[in-house]
């Protein structure tokens, strides 16, 4: 055998055993933990290397306990799964060392104050009033000179801008445009606009037409100042005296475009009846609103995530009044969960779930994993999810972990859901704290 022969060879072997070190448990342990971790105040973390090793944890502060102790320096077996423990909140730096003096890894721990939440299922009666004139239409206009003309396209309007102010006064009431238009139109004046369009605002002007068949000003535009529906309340967090609800934005029904809340209100509901889902065709919960004087809670914010505001009570015939914990989202893993929601009347009740894939996310994302019915019970009353039931809380080890939010078309059995952590943070009661350094699942 020659020289190069011999390189060869060893060239290979060398590949073989990489490839082999890359395979092996300890070091697939090593490489997918992150780089820090996140804890709430009182809870027990449990960090598992897996590798047949002693090591050394220093802690540049006292604010952990590493397997029980309360020292600066503790030596650890990571064969054995290592647990850490707060009482308070705060952040802290662990270093850890192999057989005491090899560098090994470095890890940022971040506490946070405990956070417990009642999780809810009542199914939510959902009005909004938008923070302006939605425009959802174009349409034409027959003038004088029987000219076929649209007013707004001609103001260059599009399908999902927001009319907030009309000759500098704020207006969010469609019945009160038809009178600005016909005080501009007598005047032959224009209406000076100000649109929103995304996150930009422009000025326009728009001259009403006076319709020769209904011998009215138009504005070549359909409009719209409201929305109602149902959904499912996600949690109420009484420290806070607010909730979340739906796990999903909710859009206006013709230009599929998110609505911009001026004010609105969830009352309760009553389910009457269940149109079952199918394969190709989600199904929905029939449900109407009951005591519409009382008012559950108010709407502040429509995010991707969900609607928020203040609740002044819990909404009554919830699963459990008791408070449980949350997950942060990389607690979340796949296996059996459980999920709170109505099927008749406003009983709420917990079906069996799968949690079958989760997406590692580092930032707020929908579709934060894909969950699918496994109760009996439910599948035969619903066929799996059905429209009305986005926003039910799913509840893993005794833990919210997310929400339910889109059913899959060809297989309602599945759908998505969002984590519970993204929620929280868009209802204002868990501070976004710095991204890990997380992988997919």
């Amino acid at each position: 055998m020659n020289a190069y022969q011999r390189k060869r060879w060893l060239g290979l072997f060398l590949v073989i055993i990489v490839c082999m070190l890359g395979l092996s448990s300890p070091i697939q342990h090593f490489a997918a933990f992150p780089n820090e971790v996140r804890l709430f105040s009182g809870q027990l973390k449990q960090l598992d290397y897996s590798m047949p090793v002693h090591a050394q944890v220093t802690s540049d502060s006292q604010l952990l306990q590493i397997n029980g102790s309360s020292g600066r320096s503790t030596s650890i077996n990571l064969n054995k799964p290592v647990t850490i423990q707060s009482s308070s909140s705060g952040e802290t730096t662990l270093k850890l060392k192999l057989f005491g003096k090899i560098p090994f890894k470095t890890l940022k721990v971040n506490v946070v104050p405990d956070l417990r939440v009642i999780p809810g299922g009542q199914t939510i009666g959902v009005k909004v009033k938008s923070a302006g004139i939605m425009v959802v239409g174009h349409h034409q206009v027959v003038n004088d000179k029987g000219t076929k003309v649209s007013p707004g396209e001609t103001a260059k309007l599009q399908l999902g801008d927001l009319i907030v102010r009309i000759n500098g006064n704020y207006v969010n009431e469609v019945y009160k445009v038809a009178k600005l238009a016909e005080e501009a139109g007598t005047a032959k004046k224009p209406l000076q606009l100000t649109v929103k369009r995304g996150t930009r605002l422009f000025e326009t002007k728009l001259s009403p037409v006076y319709d020769a068949e209904d011998r009215a000003w138009r504005l070549g535009l359909y409009i719209r100042d409201s929305a109602a529906g149902v959904g499912t309340l996600t949690f109420y967090a009484p420290d806070q005296g607010v909730y979340g609800a739906l796990g999903h934005v909710i859009t206006d029904m013709d230009t599929q475009t998110p609505i911009e809340v001026g004010e609105g209100q969830i009352l309760q509901s009553n389910v009457t009846s269940i149109n079952k889902s199918q394969n190709g065709e989600p199904g929905e919960k029939r449900a109407h609103f009951i005591k519409e004087s009382k008012v559950l809670g108010n709407i502040e914010r429509n995010t991707s995530f969900g609607i928020f505001g203040k609740m002044r009570e819990l909404p009554a015939h919830s699963y459990n009044q008791q408070s449980i914990p949350v997950a942060f989202a990389e607690e979340v893993k796949e296996g059996p969960a459980q999920l709170l929601t109505v099927v008749n009347g406003q009983k709420v009740e917990r079906f069996n779930v799968e949690v079958v894939h989760v997406t590692r996310q580092q930032s707020p994302a929908t579709k934060g994993m894909v969950i699918k019915i496994t109760d009996r019970r439910l599948l035969q009353q619903t066929g799996g999810i059905v429209q009305g039931m986005s926003g039910s809380p799913i509840i893993q080890d005794g833990k919210l972990i997310g929400a339910v939010t889109h059913v899959f078309v060809n297989d309602p059995t599945s759908g998505y859901g969002c984590f519970i952590e993204w929620m929280l943070q868009d209802a204002g009661v868990l501070l976004k704290t710095t991204n890990l350094n997380l992988k997919a699942a």
